[in-house]
């Protein structure tokens, strides 16, 4: 199963087409999957939500720590979880992760649902 979201239509970014319109097939159904399993704990959807809304498109990890009542691994590994799922993409700077949505991903998401 790969990791790497398959994108059908470069405007919309959507691989599928509204669940409302069309079932998925298989390949389409691997490719949301684990975007949609990632967005399943309250922790990463949060975090998610922080990362897409934060200004200038990106956000530290050492900003997104404090807002959780878990310890820095715990929200490393929550992060690893939706960089793997391909919902989001982070780049260190000296000690510091910055991470960023991929919004061909949450376009993808939100195509489907439609």
């Amino acid at each position: 199963m790969s990791n790497q979201l398959v994108v059908l239509d470069t405007v919309s970014g959507a691989c599928c087409a509204p669940l409302a319109d069309a079932a998925l097939d298989a390949g389409q159904a691997e490719t949301l999957a684990p975007m949609f399993k990632a967005l399943g704990d309250p922790i990463r959807l949060r975090l998610l939500s922080m990362i897409t809304s934060a200004q200038g498109g990106e956000m530290c990890v050492c900003d997104l720590t404090p807002a959780f009542d878990v310890s820095g691994p715990t929200i490393s590994h929550h992060l690893k979880v939706l960089r793997e799922a391909g919902l989001i993409e982070g780049d260190r700077r000296g000690t510091w992760v910055w991470y960023r949505p991929l919004p061909e991903a949450i376009r993808a998401l939100a195509a489907v649902l439609k």
